[in-house]
């Protein structure tokens, strides 16, 4: 429903939703990979269901990754993002993403040992961080200069960027920060970052919230009659 949301967002000069429904189709393949592995009760390194797990979870971060350039670039270099801001330039940048992961796993991950996969694995994952840092950092930094965009989608700028940064930081670096420390860590402690490494399909949906341009202050007021009405009509 999300997804098919996000589509009517879709224009020109608004080129986010494109990264979001992408961001979360991933999500889709992991949660459809994770529900085969609960029928069979068990998973399996070899079954074709686990590399297709990891492809849309390194997508998934890769997606990650556009949203938040897409939005730093908007505070901090409006003049020239408004320019390259098109649906075509996206819609090419998303094929690219998406060709990414097959080809890395086809072309890297048969040679190797599964000690090395890992490693390779959580070092490709942990590059995003600094990125997200920067974005963040950035666009603070930028939001005082720039005048031609409003109050309003500022906060929702910095509220993506605020949301990216705790999801991948909550979620996703605890799982990467293991697989580099094979040896040292419980049992206990790896299936609690797995946990929340099949969390992160569940949490991107919240980008929603920031992606519409509703403002936030009227959807949570929303929220709020809604919540109000659902009483009074219990109380009647």
């Amino acid at each position: 429903m999300v997804i098919y949301a996000l589509y009517f967002l879709v224009r020109k000069d608004h080129v986010a939703p494109i990264y979001v429904i992408n961001l979360l189709i991933s999500d889709l393949i992991q949660l459809c990979c994770m529900i085969i592995w609960e029928k069979k009760g068990y998973r399996d390194e070899k079954d074709i269901e686990f590399y297709i797990y990891h492809c849309g979870l390194v997508t998934s971060v890769c997606f990650m990754v556009c949203v938040s350039l897409e939005r730093y670039l908007v505070i901090a270099h409006p003049l020239w993002y408004r320019f390259k801001r098109t649906i075509k330039i996206s819609v090419v940048v998303s094929v690219v993403v998406w060709l990414i992961p097959p080809v890395f796993f086809l072309t890297v991950f048969p040679w190797v040992s599964g000690v090395v996969t890992n490693k390779i694995f959580a070092i490709a994952l942990i590059i995003p961080f600094p990125l997200f840092i920067f974005f963040l950092a950035g666009t603070l930094r930028a939001l005082s200069a720039s005048v031609s965009v409003p109050s309003e989608e500022k906060q929702r700028i910095v509220g993506t960027l605020v949301l990216v940064l705790l999801i991948y930081t909550l979620l996703f670096l605890p799982s990467m920060i293991l697989f580099l420390e094979l040896h040292r860590y419980t049992k206990t402690l790896f299936h609690l970052a797995t946990m929340f490494l099949k969390l992160s399909p569940l949490a991107d949906l919240i980008l929603y919230v920031f992606i519409r341009k509703q403002p936030i202050g009227k959807l949570f007021t929303t929220v709020n009659c809604c919540r109000n009405t659902d009483t009074n009509i219990q109380m009647v």
